[in-house]
């Protein structure tokens, strides 16, 4: 419990900051979308390209990690889409929705936990996590987001549309470009290496003060809509991630550990930087950013009894 929320705490501070901020009137009403704008222009892809090029593609292919690790947030993803959907009717609403619900904070939270748990061990399934997430998760919400957007016209213009539109968002563009360059042998400039890591150190304090600003608004509703997103990512999640982990592909502990454990993180910041950015329902995964925090206190716990810790 201490180890979890040696973690967990700050980011609660980072949210406190900007929730001040805002109250205090230190910063503007418009902060927490100008700032958020900057995290998805410039602080996010900075932090994709910098991972992605720097990663050891050989080492980190594990695929019944990926597969199991997948299983469990594009499950979760697939069953909240529909499950929104047909409730709300709006497929960009619901994607934002499922992006919520299954959105693990792997980066922030993620990496400290398994270096903490598992030693250096542990930093290879969190980092394997973390792109799963990051590229392949998030993509797919956008797409899913795109398509509703772009509904009513003809199939053939609506994919032309949604090509075009994910060709031109950042979040897309720079995994892809990250890549490309690891698959290059290039070293990468140091000038440019440091832009990209100091661009790319600002990403989730600026997402989590961006957050706090946000919520100090007036907020209405959402509440109630909120828990079966936080219950689908806090239980259903690492439920169907730990069944492919121990039971189908029989992982080794250390991978199936951090798979259950990953895979049971709250939400993180990408959610509301999507719906704020979209302006498609940033009050509910704001909430549900917070109520999920708050309820991995208990479910991280359990998990690590249940894991021995």
């Amino acid at each position: 419990m201490t180890a979890v929320l040696e973690i967990i705490l700050p980011i609660f501070v980072l949210i406190l900051l900007g929730y001040l901020g805002r109250r205090t009137g230190r910063l503007g009403p418009t902060a927490a979308s100008e700032l958020n704008r900057f995290v998805v222009w410039f602080g996010l892809p900075a932090m994709l390209i910098n991972v992605t090029a720097g990663s050891d593609w050989e080492q980190l292919w594990q695929p019944e990690f990926v597969a199991a690790f997948t299983a469990g947030c594009i499950g979760v993803f697939l069953l909240t889409l529909f499950y929104r959907f047909w409730q709300t009717r709006s497929l960009a609403d619901a994607s934002v929705d499922a992006l919520s619900a299954s959105y693990a904070n792997t980066g922030y939270m993620g990496i400290p936990l398994c270096l903490l748990l598992f030693g250096d061990e542990g930093l290879q399934p969190a980092l394997v996590a973390s792109l799963i997430v990051v590229c392949v998760l998030f993509a797919l919400a956008i797409a899913c987001l795109e398509t509703g957007l772009n509904a009513g016209q003809s199939p053939l213009r609506t994919l032309i549309t949604v090509v075009k539109a994910l060709a031109r968002n950042p979040m897309v563009v720079s995994p892809l470009l990250g890549l490309a360059w690891s698959f290059s042998g290039a070293p990468m400039p140091k000038p440019v290496g440091q832009v990209l890591t100091l661009l790319g150190a600002a990403t989730v304090p600026c997402a989590l003060v961006s957050l706090g600003l946000f919520l100090a608004r007036e907020q209405r509703g959402g509440q109630a809509a909120a828990w079966p997103l936080v219950g689908l990512k806090l239980i259903v999640q690492p439920a169907i991630t730990a069944f492919f982990a121990f039971r189908v592909f029989q992982l080794p502990t250390l991978w199936a550990s951090a798979a259950l454990l990953l895979s049971a993180l709250p939400t993180g910041t990408g959610p509301f930087m999507l719906a704020e950015y979209y302006d498609r329902g940033a009050a509910l995964a704001a909430r549900v950013i917070l109520l999920s925090t708050l309820g991995g206190l208990l479910t991280l716990s359990a998990c690590l009894y249940l894991l021995g810790f």
